[in-house]
Formats: C-alpha cells, structure tokens, sequence
C-alpha cells in the first residue's frame, strides 16, 4: 500500500531529525562539585607536669633542672614535689619563674632547715622543722597552694595509716614542712589531727600524682643517693644505708609512671651538705640538656590537632 506524500514527508522528516541528533555534539557533563573547604585547626600542646624526688642537699639539682626547662620554653603546667622537691617546687610554682626558686634556693642555709633542739628528740626527731616554716613564710610571694602561679602540689606520709597524702590546698609552709618531715631528723608534723612524715617514706618520686593532677606528660627528676663502695660497718650507717637503698628502689618503682626520667649526677652529696649548690645545680642542668629530645618527643606525641575557633 502506497503511502500517501503528507505521510512520505512527516517519515522523512523523522529519519532526518534521528540522524542529525545522532550525528551532532555529545551533551555536556554536569560541572564537579567544588573541593570541600579545608576545616582551620589548631594544635593544643599537653600539660607538662614535674614531678620532683626527694634526697635532701641533693634536691638543688633540681633548680638546674626547672632552669634548663625555662630555657628551651619547655611550659610547666603542673609541679608536684616529695620532701625536698616539694620545697624546690614551692619555691617555683610560687611565681613561676625560675630565677626567684634560685634565688631563694641559694640564700637558704643549713640553719633555716635543720633547727636541731637538745630535747627534740622526744617528739620524734632531732630538729622540729620551725625554721623551714618561717623561711616559706617570709619568702613566698602567696602564702596558700591554690595562689600559686603554677598548679601545685606536695606528697607527705599519714603516719597512721602509711598512705601518700597530697596537699594541693591550704598553708603552704605547712605542707612543704610535712613532706621535708624525714623521719627521726624532724618531728612529725600535724595538720588536721592527722600526724605526717617525709613523703619519700611511700612515694619518693610522685609521678603518679601528677598525672592525677592533670599532667599529660610526666617529667620526673630522680636524685638517688650514690652507695659507699665499702659496706657499711657501725649501727648507724647500716640502717641508714639500708633506708638508702629502700627509698632508691621505691623511687625507680615510682618514676615507672613518667614519661622522661631525669636523673642528675649528685654523686656522693650527703642528704645535709649545703656547701656544692652550684655543682648540683650544673648536675641538674647537664641531666636534663641529655633528656630534651625525649621530653620533646613525649610532648609532639601528646599534642593533638583541633579545629580553630571562628573568628
């Protein structure tokens, strides 16, 4: 059947279309969506936390230590402290500058610690621990923990109960005094009703506390006392080398819970000899130079990216 032109040329025009549809440009792609906009962040460094040993004299190397730190703008957001860290720390956290801890570290003398009394023994130790008080009193900037510059913190021993207490609150002569309390050399202290000793009897290296304190990395500084190459022979010397060795252990134990340990070179200082200040201090300062790429190590590994506020 034939089909009609009208209907021959409508077909046609069909085909033609087809084709040149067939035959003309590809439609375009649809645009990509734009690159998602970077999110700004920041980063937020750790809380460096110190925690200072105990071991008498030998305790000046730690000033060394708070000095190298200030140096290489390491922030010391946290100081907790065991006898005499706890006075070292003190006399740091106060203001939160190296130099005034120095200061008054070099000015301090025997006689402002050990103030030994004929009949102070029948309290419990040979000096009462007076004098150490008064010196934290007239010298502090603040005379309560809570208004120091620098959080801080200071470790004694319950005698009843054998616990590490921690004073983080209230007189601060008083708590510096409980913790530097080295059994039978001063007299215990009370405070509360409670009666406390030197905080090195449980935990001569608080590292531990001062990461309850908030630290995210811990520094710790460990002045041991270096043994005699002989053994001891009389009474006295064994029983206080046998102390020696308990605390140098318990404080190992303890130091476990720090991220960097530093241990500066005190050699054979004896817990009272005052007169090597300055050769402590230099130990403090070597020790802790050997350490800085550990310690800046711990700190990048803690620091942690955020996003930056909105201007």
């Amino acid at each position: 059947m034939r089909r009609r032109p009208a209907q021959a040329a409508a077909a046609a025009l069909v085909v033609s279309a087809a084709l040149a549809g067939a035959c003309g440009p590809a439609p375009r792609p649809a645009p990509a969506p734009p690159p998602p906009t970077p999110v700004p962040t920041r980063e937020v460094p750790p809380v460096v936390g110190l925690a200072l040993g105990g071991g008498g004299a030998r305790g000046f190397a730690e000033i060394g230590v708070l000095r190298v730190l200030e140096q290489e703008k390491i922030p010391v957001g946290i100081v907790v402290g065991t006898s005499v860290g706890s006075l070292i720390g003190a006399l740091y956290a106060d203001t939160g500058r190296v130099l005034d801890a120095e200061l008054h570290a070099l000015t301090i003398t025997e006689e402002d610690i050990f103030d030994y009394k004929a009949l102070a023994f029948l309290s419990g130790g040979l000096a009462k621990g007076d004098r150490l008080e008064r010196f934290l009193d007239a010298n502090l900037s603040h005379r309560t923990i809570e208004s120091f510059r620098v959080p801080f913190a200071a470790v004694a021993a319950d005698l009843a109960t054998g616990t590490a207490v921690v004073f983080d609150r209230g007189p601060a002569a008083r708590a510096v005094r409980a913790s530097c309390a080295i059994p039978g050399v001063f007299v215990p202290v009370e405070i509360g009703g409670r009666t406390y000793v030197d905080g090195g009897v449980v935990d001569p290296v608080p590292a531990r506390v001062a990461r309850q304190k908030g630290a995210q990395v811990v520094v710790a500084v460990s002045v041991p006392a270096r043994l005699p190459v002989t053994a001891p022979r009389t009474p006295i010397e064994v029983v206080t080398q046998s102390i020696t060795i308990m605390a140098a252990e318990i404080g190992r134990l303890r130091a476990r819970d720090a991220d960097v340990v530093i241990e500066p070179d005190a050699g054979d200082v004896a817990y009272d000899d005052f007169g090597k200040r300055k050769r402590l201090i230099e130990a403090g300062e070597a020790a802790t130079r050997k350490a800085l790429p550990a310690i800046r190590a711990a700190i990048a590994a803690a620091t942690r990216r955020v996003p930056a506020p909105v201007p």
